[in-house]
């Protein structure tokens, strides 16, 4: 994409977190950037805070006058009538991940890849970095705190790029990493994929786009040479073992290339530990210290929504986490009782995608239980339509607790200040995160 000045590079459905990353990249640039979204969110506001012209309505009169270029998520539905207009003017319509993809052709790239635990780890890629004084451009799926952004913006041209390799849609496949880590790969997306034989073929051609190493976790079906494995297990290249674990800080140790570092991260849970684990590998592969890599790793403050404690006092504690398929909620869960030891947890879960709920109802009804108490908000749709017999109600009749519900957004602030839970945790990755906030103010009161 060329630079023309008066002219602008416009987004449909700006408001994403990976859209909302690109258009401050291209910004940075010296490109006009204004976009479309279906709703206001705080990531909108804080984009037209930095002069980024949006609107919420589909309505080709409010389409800049001089476009350059389109970029778009799949999200957006193909017949919105602003999308149908853009195309009939045959302009460059690029795919998020097309633009990415373009990006990362010209930088060294570190791209994590896994069905979870990609936004905590290249969070943490992107903080040892920074740290380490390493020129670094970074996208992130989520608002990394340690730099209250999903974009961490480099200098000049010749910055190493740490990207987030999504699995949807094939968007990593765009990609063209120089380093890879893949860190799950958990059936999802079975919407795209058909089944989960289909998802891991996409995860080993993600891996054989990558030029020097790919870093998997032990036990994968990834079939590459240049592999480096990390684990709990005695036969991984980088191996960790837990030291102590204990109100949200974990302490382990690396033991890899004949020597052991010691590691205090401010996190809790082994899936957070394997993530450090796959950061740490990646940046020792760019030529970083040990040493030093630990030393970051303990000032790391994790991603906004990814086992994001709001509340922690002595009567208390309230945690928020992105957690939408059976074994995310699982570790978050396992987690939370590890280092919260006999507290009573109170779990709020918004499910995300009708297809989802029915293609995992057993496994959702499972690991829900492992909470003491359930309240459970209406599925949210994204971008699908209803599927009969597929609801909030039906997967709480499969789920084996007794102390359950399905309850309301309008009703749910009411019932959490009248129940007042000891340990309460909100999980979901549709707009259970406008609660946030709100939960965490009025939980402060009590």
């Amino acid at each position: 994409m060329k630079h023309g000045e008066g002219h602008t590079i416009y987004f449909l459905g700006i408001g994403g977190i990976g859209m909302s990353a690109l258009a401050r990249y291209y910004r940075s640039l010296g490109y006009t950037v204004a976009g479309y979204d279906r709703t206001p969110s705080p990531l909108t506001r804080q984009l037209e805070n930095e002069g980024v012209a949006i609107h919420y309505e589909d309505n080709n009169n409010l389409l800049p006058a001089l476009i350059e270029s389109v970029i778009y998520t799949p999200a957006v539905p193909y017949d919105l009538k602003e999308f149908e207009t853009l195309r009939q003017r045959n302009l460059p319509i690029l795919k998020r991940a097309e633009a990415l993809g373009k990006i990362t052709e010209g930088h060294f790239t570190i791209a994590v890849a896994g069905t979870h635990g990609k936004t905590t780890t290249t969070a943490m890629v992107a903080h040892i970095l920074h740290q380490c004084k390493v020129n670094t451009t970074a996208f992130i799926g989520g608002i990394a705190n340690n730099f209250n952004s999903n974009l961490l913006l480099g200098e000049g041209t010749d910055s190493t790029l740490v990207v987030e390799a999504d699995e949807f849609d094939h968007s990593f496949l765009r990609l063209h990493p120089n380093i890879s880590i893949i860190n799950s790969i958990d059936a999802d997306h079975l919407d795209i994929y058909g089944d989960r034989k289909h998802l891991v073929q996409s995860f080993n051609d993600f891996a054989h786009l990558t030029q020097d190493k790919v870093i998997v976790k032990e036990g994968l079906d990834i079939e590459v040479e240049n592999c480096i494995r990390f684990g709990f297990g005695e036969t991984c290249d980088y191996r960790a073992e837990v030291v102590k674990s204990e109100k949200g800080v974990t302490d382990f140790v690396i033991e890899g290339e004949g020597q052991k570092t010691e590691v205090r991260l401010p996190m809790a849970g082994n899936h957070n530990v394997l993530n450090a684990t796959a950061a740490f590998i990646a940046t020792r592969q760019v030529g970083l210290p040990a040493q030093a890599i630990a030393e970051a790793l303990s000032s790391f403050k994790g991603v906004k929504r990814r086992f994001d404690i709001r509340v922690n006092n002595e009567k208390h504690c309230y945690i928020d986490d992105y957690a939408h398929h059976p074994e995310e909620i699982r570790s978050c869960l396992t987690a939370v009782r590890a280092s919260y030891l006999g507290k009573r947890i109170t779990l709020v879960f918004q499910p995300h995608l009708f297809s989802r709920t029915r293609d995992f109802m057993d496994e959702f009804a499972s690991v829900l239980a492992l909470a003491d108490e359930l309240i459970l908000l209406d599925i949210y749709p994204a971008r699908e339509q209803p599927i009969e017999g597929v609801t909030s109600s039906a997967l709480l009749e499969k789920v084996p607790m007794a102390n359950k519900r399905v309850c309301s957004k309008l009703e749910l602030i009411g019932l959490i200040d009248s129940e007042k839970p000891e340990l309460l945790i909100t999980m979901g990755a549709g707009d259970i995160d406008r609660f946030v906030e709100p939960l965490e103010e009025l939980i402060k009161t009590w």
